[in-house]
């Protein structure tokens, strides 16, 4: 096995996901007429015009939030609004600003210490891509034939009641697969892989990397890109069991959606619309008690090494899931408490743009509306909850790169245990050197009194202090005596120093 080293900056990153054509729309790049209204639905083919210079002229609502990385949703030159179907991967589609304005994106970004992901999609184009155009205008005599995998002659690229005579993703007309084991295609892929990353961007998140089924194609891509920049991030798009491509000759880390999946079980218990996660790749979610969650974490932590763990993209949800507050039935408090867990865990945690406001959104295109601009509509209160949170995140080296010690629940659990809201309760530790950091939540519906047990990790007479109130705790006899949950609330709590006895 390869030597498992992952970029050193992704462990101190915050991400913001930004689907391109609904996050921000400048004035000042000329646009088609028929557009949709930025506040209308969003539709299936219907394009809002949010550009790239919309981005980078809200830079600094993003600084203010506390994010220092973008990871975006395709860019490249498409007939799509959410790109996935490529026509030129050397082209910014014009509809975004095209290569100049993404040019001034990154030079405005990486001046404000902002790092740029972008979707590579490498295991299909689409039908307008030039070499699979060419095999429709000149069928078997076409030079590019084996670019493609094509069964029959004419194609039946626009002919939707028949099915299609190429490989295609998930047998879509408008996808057709590469053939990744022509050395032609195989070098093109590659060469726009390094491309990219010697313009400046900062890495590549892989769309459906699994489906390129090869893999001598992704570690060469590895190999290219890390010569073009040896700090590029590569994470790929797995939503299960990753741990073969995560073995250091491969990608760095992956969507971590297995995390996804343990904190809605765990935060939402029953309260999920399992109407709207019907279908979604992380599906069914089970409902987790803090025991559960405890023993999935341990497991997850377990699966791969350790630099992969700190460098895992963790998220709440994304542009192929229900929003996270949807999914909670509105439940504000409940995300507030999601987000609490995610940025005290290991990996790097990625916000979907909006969510930190409080938008709303089912399953794919309602999980892509325009992100509101006027304020007025804005969750305030949730958008300060999560700018704490990130700032605990930076003010805290242990959050970033410390160890994760799970406190056993036998050990967290006080003389009413027999209450079952109790094992709602979750308590855990981070640790780096000297410094130690607990985590203390409920997830339960009530208020609850709860003294945790910590002895296993801070010594007698430690002094906490809560990172929100202020307020100063001892530790006595082995424990942090009373605390009062309030129902979907967390303490964090820093050790700043010990009381002799």
């Amino acid at each position: 096995m390869a030597e498992v080293v992952t970029p050193d900056w992704v462990k101190d990153a915050i991400f913001y996901q930004i689907f391109p054509d609904r996050f921000a729309r400048s004035k000042y790049l000329p646009k088609p007429g028929n557009l949709e209204t930025w506040e209308s639905a969003p539709t299936t083919f219907g394009f809002k015009g949010g550009d790239l210079l919309g981005v980078a002229e809200h830079l600094d609502y993003l600084v203010d939030l506390g994010i220092t990385a973008i990871y975006f949703n395709p860019v490249f030159q498409s007939t799509a609004n959410h790109r996935y179907h490529t026509y030129n991967y050397y082209q910014i589609d014009p509809l975004l600003g095209g290569n100049k304005v993404m040019a001034e994106l990154l030079e405005a970004a990486h001046r404000r210490g902002i790092a740029i992901i972008l979707d590579g999609v490498f295991n299909h184009a689409s039908r307008g891509f030039f070499q699979f155009n060419d095999i429709m205008e000149n069928g078997w005599s076409s030079p590019y034939l084996d670019w493609f995998l094509v069964k029959g002659y004419p194609l039946h690229a626009y002919e939707s009641d028949l099915p299609p005579n190429y490989e295609a993703w998930w047998n879509l007309h408008a996808l057709p697969k590469f053939n990744v084991g022509s050395a032609e295609v195989r070098d093109f892929l590659w060469g726009v892989g390094e491309y990219w990353i010697r313009q400046g961007v900062d890495g590549w998140r892989l769309d459906v990397p699994n489906e390129i089924n090869d893999d001598t194609f992704w570690q060469e891509f590895r190999r290219r890109v890390k010569v073009a920049n040896p700090d590029a991030y590569i994470v790929g798009e797995i939503w299960g069991d990753a741990r073969r491509w995560v073995q250091g000759d491969q990608f760095d880390a992956v969507m971590n959606y297995l995390l996804t999946k343990l904190i809605a079980g765990f935060i939402l218990d029953g309260n999920i619309d399992r109407t709207l996660i019907a279908g979604v790749g992380y599906a069914p979610i089970p409902s987790l008690d803090a025991e559960a969650f405890a023993t999935g974490i341990s497991q997850l932590l377990s699966l791969y090494p350790p630099p992969v763990t700190q460098t895992q993209l963790n998220l709440l949800g994304s542009h192929d899931t229900p929003r996270f507050l949807s999914i909670a039935r509105g439940d504000i408090s409940a995300l507030k408490l999601a987000y609490l867990v995610l940025m005290t865990l290991p990996g790097a945690p990625c916000i979907y743009y909006g969510d930190e406001i409080g938008m709303l959104g089912g399953k794919d295109p309602d999980c892509r509306r325009a992100f509101p601009w006027d304020a007025k509509s804005w969750n305030q209160d949730l958008r300060s909850f999560v700018q704490h949170c990130i700032r605990l995140r930076k003010l805290y080296p242990a959050l970033r790169r410390g160890e994760l010690v799970l406190l056993p629940q036998s050990q967290t659990q006080s003389h009413t245990s027999q209450n079952p809201e109790q094992h709602r309760l979750l308590c855990y530790g981070r640790q780096l050197g000297e410094e130690r950091l607990l985590i203390a939540v409920n997830a339960s519906s009530r208020t609850i009194r709860f003294s945790p047990v910590v002895k296993s990790f801070f010594p007698e007479g430690a002094l906490l202090q809560e990172s929100e109130t202020g307020n100063v705790y001892k530790v006595l006899n082995g424990a942090i005596d009373d605390l009062k949950f309030t129902p979907r609330s967390g303490f964090v709590f820093h050790q700043i120093g010990v009381d002799a006895p």
